[in-house]
């Protein structure tokens, strides 16, 4: 990969990542848009206080995809595709079985009432029973956009994305299957988007393949590590929405957690613009920092970090201008309390866009340099150290003005630790040998 072409490929693998990326994130915003439709406001309550597993799902399969894809890249090491694999069928045999004999008290303690509780419950046993195809599907596209085929990723995201949309107009509006349909459009989704990037196996254009070899815990341990940012930020993400709904639930009941709901689900898609930017730099900044050249690594970065800052300003311009019509797409009837609280949640909460997108490229950078201690304290801060003490204390002095606050306060924390960090390596990793 010559310096001359690295904006090309830079442009190449970041927008087509962002695209893929925004389609797995509208799994769930489909999800939302069409259970606020044509179930309503409690649907909407039940499938947010469920949506923490997913993400937590997702994010295993994202550790070993983005952990075993990144060391792959790095060293071209025959066993580490295998290894990853076994791992993904050991985690998901354990979260099937979870979905299978453990749905309903799961939902209990994600904190489910009585108009909520079956709801959840029938959402959790589905997605959960899904997870295979959902943590293969991650682990997959991670392999074959490091094999230098991001538009097949791509393609395979989109198509499981639309599928996802239609299958959930017709389980839910045409068969009447209310959540229970939009439970499975969502797991079928994965399993569409298998079979189109199977083609890149079918067809051996895949320089990663499977060796016999017996799982080895220590290749477990180093894929974890490399990939352990990618499930702290799911993870996290499950977390706070967990503590967002108990806190949200005291002060404003129901109606609170679904206005929080339609905030987190449009950001969810407007992460993944974020994310698809540090997952389309991943591979460039593991390849070149495999063969050492530092200098491609800092112009990637360069490139991230301006494109990055782009997106946040836009995003908030937008949605600061169109909150009302954007909010009244998932308010069915048109309730005046929910459509309030959402703008004005999404108004503020929005603002942390700048300070989120920063700290996942960052956090991306790190891991894809072999540095994973620094991708997990970034993580780790903005995941749990600084924004649920900032949730606590703000909700108790501010109500729901505190709640929406904590997310930008504790963003902005964590990207002046991230950006010290980045200051510290200049930018210069060694490569290893």
């Amino acid at each position: 990969m010559e310096s001359k072409n690295i904006k090309k490929t830079f442009c190449k693998y970041v927008s087509l990542n962002v695209l893929g990326m925004m389609g797995i994130s509208c799994y769930i915003l489909a999800d939302t848009f069409f259970v606020a439709r044509g179930i309503g406001s409690n649907g909407l309550a039940a499938l947010n206080l469920a949506i923490p597993i997913y993400s937590f799902i997702y994010g295993v399969g994202l550790m070993i995809g983005m952990g075993g894809a990144t060391r792959f890249s790095i060293s071209k090491s025959k066993t580490v595709f295998t290894q990853s694999l076994y791992f993904i069928l050991i985690l998901s045999g354990v979260f099937f079985a979870t979905g299978l004999l453990l749905s309903d008290r799961l939902a209990s303690l994600l904190g489910t009432n009585a108009t909520t509780h079956q709801m959840t419950s029938t959402y959790l046993k589905v997605v959960l029973c899904f997870s295979p195809a959902f943590m293969l599907n991650s682990l997959i596209t991670c392999f074959i956009r490091n094999d230098g085929n991001p538009r097949l990723a791509m393609i395979a995201m989109l198509l499981g994305s639309f599928s996802n949309i239609i299958l959930d107009y017709v389980f839910i509006f045409i068969f009447g299957m209310g959540m229970f349909g939009a439970a499975v459009a969502t797991g079928i989704a994965p399993a569409i988007s298998l079979t189109v990037l199977s083609t890149h196996m079918v067809k051996k254009k895949n320089s990663f393949h499977l060796v016999r070899s017996k799982p080895a815990l220590w290749v477990f341990c180093d894929v974890s590590s490399l990939g352990v940012y990618s499930l702290v930020t799911e993870l996290s993400s499950g977390i706070v929405m967990i503590i967002f709904n108990s806190i949200i639930l005291g002060l404003a009941g129901n109606l609170g957690v679904a206005a929080y709901g339609i905030i987190a689900n449009i950001a969810l898609v407007i992460l993944s613009i974020f994310t698809g930017i540090a997952q389309g730099m991943q591979p460039i900044i593991s390849r070149n920092y495999g063969v050492g050249r530092h200098g491609n690594i800092r112009e990637v970065l360069k490139y991230g970090i301006v494109v990055t800052c782009a997106f946040a300003v836009l995003i908030y311009i937008i949605s600061f201008t169109f909150a009302e019509p954007i909010v009244s797409i998932f308010n069915k009837e048109q309730d005046l309390r929910l459509s309030g609280m959402a703008i004005e949640g999404l108004r503020i909460y929005f603002t942390a866009f700048l300070f989120i997108g920063i700290n996942i490229l960052l956090a991306t950078y790190f891991g894809s340099v072999d540095e994973p201690k620094n991708a997990f304290v970034i993580s780790i801060l903005r995941g749990f150290i600084v924004t649920i003490p900032l949730v606590f204390i703000l909700s108790e002095f501010l109500g729901m003005t505190g709640v929406w606050i904590a997310v930008p306060f504790a963003e902005l924390i964590v990207s002046v630790f991230s950006v010290g960090m980045l200051t510290q390596k200049k930018l210069t990793p060694v490569a290893k040998s």
